[in-house]
């Protein structure tokens, strides 16, 4: 587990809004449907890791375990 206090977590949290400004760019110039739907996935993840840092509330996945987000 990674503990972060709050100027940590919201540094980690602009640093991947960033990533996911330019990852939202590069699914629109995807041409291929399975590299497309890899990086849907990627940003799914990150935007719930941004929820998170920021103490968001975040939505629990269906299976027992996948909605825990520890950093």
């Amino acid at each position: 587990m990674l503990d972060l206090d709050m100027e940590e977590r919201e540094i980690l949290a602009d640093v991947l809004d960033t990533y996911l400004a330019d990852l939202r760019m590069e699914i629109g110039r995807a041409d291929r449907q399975d590299y497309r739907v890899m990086l849907k996935k990627r940003k799914a993840i990150l935007q719930k890791a941004v929820a998170y840092l920021r103490g968001e509330q975040v939505p629990r996945a269906g299976a027992a375990g996948q909605g825990t987000f520890h950093l």
